[in-house]
């Protein structure tokens, strides 16, 4: 049944029982009781059909509605039945009060709504309102009843509640007007309560005048009470009083000031007339009501003002929202700048959620059927759509604020909806502030939208230029992965033509690649995250083949492609360099050899193999030993041509297998697999050594590749590290032993080589401890046995090992440059002794001081003036110095060297070559060498007297020596017959044991003196 019907089936049975109570007078306690319970029987009918939010406010109604029915019921059989008259008062003026309460809270529940809870100005302008009643009840009403003499005290109590219970009810109905938005269920209890207060009206009256009588027009006002009551419940307008609603500010119009102004002046007006004509009663009641509405009126004033202050606060937050919605890029920006704005509003601490949706049809049913209203509204949490729901938490009501714009060009003003869910009273905060902050957000993103479209639009006219204009060639394929669709314009560059459209792209790809075209269309459509990519080798027309990298996507659910897309690049170049760059960091540069990152994997690799089938791997580390001369003698390109030739002959010494290695400098390699045990490897070394030993022709010129090697096996190591490390300490015993030599890794070669490392240490230590004495070998004239000079050799003091020759220290100071600092304080002492021996012994016939010079310590910055310096200091005149130096020094094409001998010479100093013949040079060099002395080596003297050929080959050094101006001293001589012909040849000096061992500084003076006074 429609609800039309429904009130107008209850209106038609309250009027009939209106109207038999009227004409049935001894029926009307019945009838009576009978139009109480039907008022409260249609409200819980109401309650039980509409089903609102809250029910508490209309069981308070039912429950007056119910006291007042039982009040008159009582009060009837009492005066009817029981013959009690004018039974005043009665139990039933206390239930008839009682009712009052009851509905009062009742009408308050119905009027507690969102902002309605907390507006101030209702209940205010409602108890303003109220206390003018109050005041003109008390005058006509309640005074009349206090001054009644006829009654007693508790009959005028009585009397006072029922106006004051009217003024209640009255007040309460006030402020459900104010607050909740006009509709048939409030205009019936608003004539409902009208009813009741001029039924209350007309019974005080009567009760001050007369006796009442059933029937009259006192009861047609209460009758009029319960059915209005009972009507409102049954309109389907009862539910929305207590839904939440978004409650918006009513202007305060003319009426309504008019109204305020009205009853805060009747006290005034009360108060003013009172004491004019001297007819006040109680005027302390009348100025207690005087200074209640003036309070009244202040705190409504303090009031505004403090709304006034919320307002401004609500306008920075808002005016703060509009800067941040204006700079916002993305919709996410947006939904950022509100959720801030929501905190800004809120009161502080208050909980709440925030969420926007777009009118994408993602949530189409907020948005279909469209809002008739472009304001926010409330709605339950859980009405919402379960994913939205889920978002908006645990709170019971949401608001949601549309994202609107009225003339929006697509013609749908929705752009999507604004969702804050918090507790009712907090989003009474953000009704109307989030309104205008919504606004502001739908054009925000109406900007960034267009923003984006323009962008796209943009794009797209980029992408399309670059398509056209790119060298990768991009091809549309059909969705079946067969013919091309579309072929970008930088096709031919790849394929030779550009008639691809209709073709299968397999027929343009070299045939082993087939089944990679396959595959790539198989991965493509496994939407996979990442893009695969192939290499494919692309056949033209007129034969070319081009190497291309092709990647591709699967696009065919893409509605404006459609198919697979294919992206070919022209990687030949590319794949070319980078097969020379793969080329070059495994293989040396200059000799094409395998470079040492290559040879140490190979190794690696080797062992593996020979774990797995029993067999032997050798490494072999092979270092030229000349090498160093040659490029000091013949130049660094020579140097370079003859590391290449040895490659070439090292190559063609091992097998197919083997692997040969450049390591760095000349430092070779060989890996040898498959042996049968350490001894094939030895003779691979054996045929190296052979084949190095034999000379190389670079330029016309014979030069020298002789080599030493040092060899390890797997029988003595498992790891690549160990077996290079094995062969270089191998190495290094082999050069220590000669050229041309090959020695195996031996367990007690890394003692030796650790005692080698241990001597570099002691070395520094006995620099620094100046732990090197200095003695003196005579150099004397053959003929006369004079002595001429003094060649000063060093000595090392050990302190556990004794006194140590040059032999045993010198060659591992070589090696680490410890030279230059134990040739210095030779030099020095040596000097400093000479010197001693001038002013000792005189400076007539004192012999010279001869001094070995490294040729590291000579090419030291700073040396000749480091020596001058000394000289200086130690006061040795320069002719009674002589430098010797190797040949080495003398090789290499340094005009820095040269210049610095021919300063050495210009001031008076000597300058010898120790150790002629023995090393890798040319007679040649004696013309242009600023030198003179020539110092021939033991080698040549011990076999003189014994070789003719050896005494000839001396005889031509002496001569060339003698032709070029140079004098000769010949070295280790210890026999006399040595002396007698070295001396016969035309050799004027000569040193050796023969004539003296080495000497100490004391000794050496002594002998001084000695052959001066035989002399």
């Amino acid at each position: 049944m429609s609800a039309r019907k429904v009130m107008a089936w209850y209106g038609a049975w309250m009027a009939v029982l209106a109207a038999l109570f009227y004409a049935l007078p001894s029926w009307h306690i019945p009838l009576w009781s009978a139009i109480g319970l039907s008022s409260a029987g249609a409200i819980v009918y109401g309650l039980y059909r509409y089903r609102p939010r809250r029910w508490s406010p209309w069981f308070w109604i039912i429950a007056g509605l119910l006291l007042l029915s039982a009040g008159d019921t009582l009060y009837n059989v009492m005066t009817d039945v029981l013959g009690r008259v004018n039974p005043f008062p009665s139990p039933a003026d206390m239930l008839y009060l009682a009712m009052y309460p009851a509905a009062t809270i009742g009408l308050l529940g119905l009027s507690k709504a969102g902002a309605a809870s907390r507006d101030r100005t209702v209940p205010l302008d409602a108890l303003i309102v109220t206390a003018g009643l109050g005041l003109l009840s008390w005058i006509f009403l309640i005074s009349p009843q206090i001054l009644n003499q006829d009654l007693t005290m508790s009959q005028r109590l009585v009397s006072v509640a029922y106006p004051l219970g009217d003024i209640l009810i009255l007040a309460t109905v006030g402020r459900l007007i104010s607050v909740v938005p006009f509709s048939p269920t409030v205009a019936l209890l608003t004539v409902g309560a009208v009813g009741l207060l001029a039924a209350d009206v007309m019974y005080g009256l009567v009760q001050l005048h007369g006796y009442w009588t059933v029937g009259g027009p006192v009861d047609l006002g209460w009758i009029v009470f319960y059915a209005c009551w009972g009507a409102a419940a049954l309109h389907p307008s009862m539910a929305d009083l207590t839904t939440p609603r978004v409650v918006r500010p009513r202007e305060m119009r003319a009426m309504h000031q008019a109204l305020l102004t009205l009853f805060v002046l009747i006290p005034l007006a009360v108060l003013v007339v009172g004491v004019g004509q001297d007819r006040l009663r109680y005027p302390m009641v009348i100025v207690a009501f005087v200074v209640t509405t003036v309070l009244l009126v202040l705190i409504r004033l303090f009031g505004v003002i403090n709304s006034y202050r919320g307002n401004t606060i609500r306008t920075s937050g808002i005016r703060a929202s509009n800067a941040a919605l204006m700079s916002a890029t993305t919709v996410e920006g947006v939904t950022w700048a509100l959720k801030r704005t929501a905190e800004r509003l809120l009161p502080p601490g208050s909980d709440y959620r925030v969420a926007m949706v777009m009118n994408d049809g993602t949530a189409p049913e907020l948005f279909h059927p469209a809002p008739t209203t472009m304001g926010s509204r409330l709605r339950f949490t859980k009405s919402l759509p379960p994913d939205i729901a889920t978002q908006m938490g645990d709170f019971e009501i949401t608001m949601i604020c549309p994202l609107a714009l009225e003339d929006r060009p697509t013609g749908d003003p929705h752009i999507g909806m604004l969702l804050i869910s918090s507790d009712e009273n907090s989003l009474s905060y953000l009704q109307l502030p989030m309104e205008l902050v919504a606004a502001q957000a739908a054009l925000a993103i109406e900007r960034i939208m267009l923003s984006n479209e323009i962008t796209r639009h943009n794009s797209e006219r980029y992408f399309r230029t670059l398509v056209h204009n790119t060298s990768d060639v991009i091809l549309i394929l059909e969705p079946d992965g067969g013919r091309i669709r579309y072929a970008s314009p930088s096709a031919p560059t790849v394929f030779g033509t550009a008639e691809l459209p209709g073709k299968n792209l397999s027929q343009l790809v070299d045939s082993p690649h087939h089944t990679l075209v396959a595959d790539l269309f198989r991965l493509a459509a496994a939407e996979e995250e990442t893009v695969d990519t192939a290499d494919w080798t692309v056949l033209r027309p007129d034969g070319t083949a081009v190497q291309t990298e092709v990647s591709c996507r699967d696009l065919r659910d893409e509605p404006t492609v459609n198919g697979l897309v294919v992206t070919l690049r022209d990687v030949t170049e590319q794949r070319r360099m980078e097969s020379e760059l793969t080329h070059l960091a495994y293989h040396d540069s200059l000799t094409g050899l395998a470079n040492r990152v290559r040879f140490a994997e190979r190794i690696g690799q080797a062992i593996a193999r020979a774990d797995a089938d029993g067999s032997v791997v050798g490494v072999l580390f092979i270092d030229l030993d000349d090498f160093k001369v040659v490029n000091d003698t013949l130049g660094h390109e020579h140097g370079d041509r003859l590391l290449r030739a040895v490659g070439e002959r090292l190559a063609g010494v091992l097998r197919a297998d083997d692997v040969a290695a450049r390591l760095g400098g000349d430092e070779f390699a060989a890996l040898i697999e498959g042996a049968r045990d350490a001894a094939t490897i030895d003779e691979v070394a054996d045929r190296i050594v052979a084949a190095l030993a034999e000379p190389f022709t670079i330029d016309d010129r014979m030069v020298s590749g002789i080599a030493s090697i040092g060899i390890a096996t797997s029988a003595d190591a498992r790891s690549a590290p160990e077996l290079l490390r094995q062969a270089d300490l191998a190495l290094y015993v082999a050069k220590g032993e000669g050229k041309g030599q090959w020695r195996r890794y031996l367990p007690d070669l890394h003692t030796a080589i650790v005692e080698r490392l241990e001597l570099r240490t002691e070395l520094d230590r006995a620099i620094a401890g100046k732990e090197f004495t200095v003695e003196f070998q005579p150099i004397v004239e053959l003929r006369t046995g004079i002595t001429a000079g003094y060649e000063a050799l060093v000595r090392w003091n050990h302190p556990t090992r004794g006194r140590l020759l040059p032999g045993e220290f010198i060659e591992v100071a070589e090696e680490s440059g410890q030279i230059v600092a134990i040739g210095d304080q030779v030099l020095r002492a040596a000097v400093a002794e000479a010197a001693r021996w001038q002013r000792e012994a005189g400076p007539t016939s004192v012999p010279y001081v001869s001094i070995n010079v490294s040729a590291r310590q000579f090419r030291t910055p700073g040396f000749v003036a480091s020596l001058h310096e000394t000289l200086a200091e130690e006061g040795l005149p320069p002719h009674q110095l002589m430098l010797e130096i190797t040949e080495s020094l003398l090789l290499r094409d340094d005009d820095g060297v040269w210049e610095d001998l021919t300063e050495l010479r210009t001031t008076g100093i000597r300058v010898a070559i120790d150790d002629f013949g023995t090393g890798y040079s040319s007679l040649s060099y004696l013309r242009h060498v600023p030198l003179d002395v020539v110092k021939i080596d033991r080698l040549f003297t011990s076999t003189i007297a014994s070789s003719a050929q050896q005494a000839a080959l001396v005889d031509g050094i002496v001569r060339l020596a003698h032709t070029l101006g140079l004098q000769v001293i010949a070295e280790g001589i210890e026999r006399t017959v040595e002396r007698d012909l070295l001396s016969r040849i035309g050799c004027r000096y000569g040193q050796g044991f023969l004539f003296a061992r080495p000497l100490t500084s004391e000794q050496a003076i002594n002998f001084i003196t000695e052959q001066k006074v035989a002399a």
